[in-house]
């Protein structure tokens, strides 16, 4: 590893170092899926103690005599309880594993009714089976993982959804002197010589957030296409809207998660209704805090 973050003064090994950083910076966006993993399979296992337990029960009450017969007849269940968990087992294919300790259960046995056992409901056994066939693969998907792509671990892998946490996955090696304009790249509106940064007040968070979700933000990002055609609705020029995005989107990812829609819908607020010029540098009041030390890092200033 290496603690250098100036422009290299080689470049015959730039290659390798961006290979190099994005495979780390992979490794610790997919960090969380192993803890993800864990408590899906013990969810996993819970649910098919669940199912198990609920034909051990619904079995129990079936064999339940009518109106004579109610205690001889659950002595005789509970002694021959092997056989009962054998019978459910072949019937219903399940897993030995699954079932709970024959003593232990049998003695807990003892001290319930089994007339008094709910009847076993196909509709509840179903949304299990539902769960584990399809839901839960469905969310394992959802994990980042080895095999993603840059683009689909941001996605992925936004602020809020997995541990709060934030990990940038790079895509170019602008950071090693590659390219000058690299960090302006995901601008659809292009590149413009001054761009700072912007962020509007708590205030319009607040009233902006409904509209934001009415975007379809996936993971957390709006995407480039979508952001774009928000702000082309506006009706400014494109030389406006380009620096409008160049504020907004403060850690240069081409994307804008909720806090860089508020200040991009801030800017042509202030152009459209009030006139106002769009600032090439941003007062600190207005750049939210968690965004700061983006700018510090890339020698951004305030006033």
């Amino acid at each position: 590893g290496s603690f250098w973050h100036e422009p290299l003064q080689n470049m015959d090994n730039a290659e390798l170092f961006e290979s190099e950083e994005s495979d780390l910076m992979r490794d610790l966006a997919i960090l969380p899926r192993q803890s993800a993993v864990r408590k899906i399979n013990e969810l996993v296992k819970r649910i098919r103690k669940v199912k198990t337990l609920a034909y051990i029960i619904g079995h129990l009450k079936s064999q339940m005599p009518a109106v004579m017969g109610k205690d001889k007849k659950q002595q005789k269940l509970i002694g021959d309880m092997p056989n009962v968990f054998r019978t459910i087992m072949k019937k219903h294919n399940l897993a030995p594993g699954d079932f709970p300790d024959i003593n232990k259960f049998s003695e807990k046995l003892k001290d319930t009714r089994f007339s008094e056992f709910h009847s076993l409901k196909l509709d509840q056994i179903q949304l299990l089976e539902d769960c584990l066939s399809s839901h839960l693969p469905k969310l394992m998907e959802e994990l980042p993982s080895e095999k993603d792509s840059p683009e689909t671990l941001k996605a992925k892998y936004s602020t809020g959804r997995v541990d709060n946490t934030y990990v940038p996955v790079p895509t170019g090696a602008g950071k090693f002197g590659k390219a000058d304009n690299s960090a302006m790249a995901s601008n659809p509106f292009g590149a413009a010589e001054d761009a700072d940064e912007y962020w509007a007040l708590e205030e319009s968070a607040e009233r902006l957030k409904e509209s934001f979700e009415a975007l379809g933000p996936q993971g957390g990002f709006l995407s480039p296409q979508t952001a774009k055609e928000v702000l082309v609705k506006t009706g400014l020029q494109k030389e406006q809207l380009r620096q409008i995005w160049a504020l907004s989107d403060i850690d240069r990812d081409g994307y804008f998660d909720h806090h860089e829609y508020v200040v991009a819908m801030f800017l042509c607020d202030a152009v459209m209704q009030k006139g106002r010029p769009i600032p090439a540098e941003l007062p600190m009041s207005v750049i939210p805090p968690s965004k700061r030390s983006l700018l510090k890092e890339r020698g951004g200033g305030f006033f």
